[in-house]
């Protein structure tokens, strides 16, 4: 009975992803057409903080709880996830995905983002060495996205807008509008999430693990959704935006939020390994992505190899 309780759970939370992302990408494509923020910034930071709503989510409740393997594990896991599950299987869905240019504004911004997320990911694993995840190890997290959100806009600001075929009104309501998808993405997800965490649970399986490759499954389905439907709708910087955005946000703000209210401790070894893990990830996909021109199957091969390595590496 216990079983069947949380796969409804599970069904309902990504029907609510589903339906979340379609409105989140509509709505903040039309909301941004003619400001002056560049398309790979807004998914790199405003849809990127929508769909990293499951993770912060997790980080209160897993560090109020003192299950701080929860967070850590499920925070690393998604950038994981994101950086070669997500990012490897886009290709296979029938996209040409543009990355721009070498020297182009959108290239650089791109690269500056999974270099930033890799550093950071390096930075994590000094952190967590102490078995201890304290405010002062989050407020550093915290600044670090800050500053590097800022570092990224540097380079993409003068990217050409979003194009909308008539002139933008009520942004009031569109703003209304986002704001309600990006909760529907997260309560949407954080269900789906939770039912997969109760069932591994009832298995027997550790938190750690559990959260790295079972939960950080979960929280990344809203950014596969939302840069599958940006891709179809032919908004691809908005899509990567939202990939690597949602990566970077992964290794320093949804991982610190939960323990800037409630320090706990962590298994530091198994953090350690898997930062360092996702750093490498994410240093691919810097390398690969400096190459310019298009993100194909063949990039997407790599990526999906580098996920898989990953499992031997931490089990």
């Amino acid at each position: 009975m216990t079983t069947i309780i949380w796969l409804g759970a599970i069904v309902i939370g990504l029907t609510l992803t589903v339906a979340g992302s379609r409105s989140a990408v509509r709505n903040a494509t039309t909301l941004v057409a003619g400001s002056k923020l560049p398309p790979f910034f807004v998914g790199m930071t405003l849809l990127a903080l929508g769909t990293d709503l499951p993770e912060i989510a997790n980080s209160i409740v897993a560090s109020y709880s003192g299950h701080g393997d929860v967070n850590v594990g499920d925070s690393v896991g998604s950038a994981a996830s994101q950086l070669t599950l997500v990012l490897g299987l886009l290709p296979f869905a029938g996209f040409a995905i543009p990355l721009g240019v070498r020297g182009s504004r959108l290239l650089r911004g791109q690269q500056t983002t999974a270099w930033l997320t890799a550093a950071s990911l390096v930075g994590v694993s000094f952190l967590v060495l102490d078995d201890h995840i304290g405010r002062v190890d989050a407020t550093v997290l915290i600044l670090t996205w800050i500053a590097g959100s800022r570092l990224v806009y540097g380079s993409t600001r003068t990217d050409p807008q979003l194009d909308l075929e008539s002139r933008v009104t009520h942004r009031m309501r569109l703003g209304g509008r986002l704001f309600l998808a990006v909760v529907a993405i997260g309560g949407g997800a954080t269900l789906a999430v939770n039912g997969i965490i109760e069932l591994a649970d009832h298995w027997g399986v550790p938190d750690f693990i559990v959260a790295f490759f079972g939960a950080s499954l979960g929280t990344s389905l809203p950014e596969a959704i939302v840069a599958y439907t940006a891709l179809r709708r032919g908004e691809s910087a908005l899509a990567i935006g939202d990939v690597l955005g949602s990566s970077f946000a992964d290794a320093t703000l949804s991982l610190s939020v939960g323990p800037l209210l409630f320090p706990t401790a962590i298994d530091g070894d198994l953090a350690f390994t898997a930062a360092l893990v996702t750093a490498g990830a994410a240093a691919i996909v810097a390398l690969l992505f400096g190459r310019g021109g298009e993100h194909g199957r063949t990039n997407g091969t790599i990526l999906l190899l580098v996920y898989a390595a990953s499992w031997p590496i931490l089990l």
